[in-house]
């Protein structure tokens, strides 16, 4: 079994409040790279328990449920669908830094995939953090 870790950051101009207004809207993700469209499967809209499915210009949909939210502070999310792997866990933080807001996006995830599909994936996903994030900090400093 291949185990990964990835852990991205930007910095942006604003504060907590609106960081936090901002990505806690769940299914508001216009700032994802190749985004489509985002819909609730769940009644639950914000906090643990809530279900999201991801819809990609690819095609290819991506099923997450949030198992952690601290407001202001940061929410975690497992896929439970639509990638290539056997676990994926991700948390978005952010904190108060001088400069604005740093904003950390990190994930721990595995799979039975050959090491090679795997190495690829976790470079996809790599560059996907980075351009995300970079949309993100467009966004919220507009």
């Amino acid at each position: 079994m291949e185990t990964g870790f990835i852990k991205k950051s930007v910095v942006v101009r604003t504060d907590i409040d609106n960081t936090w207004n901002y990505l806690s809207k769940i299914s508001s993700l216009n700032w994802l790279e190749n985004h489509k469209s985002t819909k609730f499967l769940s009644q639950k809209k914000r906090g643990v328990g809530a279900i999201r499915l991801i819809s990609f210009e690819d095609g290819s949909n991506v099923e997450e449920r949030i198992v952690g939210w601290h407001p202001k502070k940061h929410f975690s999310y497992i896929a439970t669908s639509g990638l290539p792997l056997d676990s994926y866990h991700a948390t978005i933080s952010m904190n108060k830094i001088e400069s604005g807001v740093k904003i950390v996006w990190e994930s721990y995830f595995s799979s039975n995939e050959e090491k090679s599909d795997f190495n690829t994936f976790t470079k996809f996903l790599s560059q996907f953090y980075v351009s995300s994030l970079r949309n993100l900090k467009v966004e919220l400093e507009k």
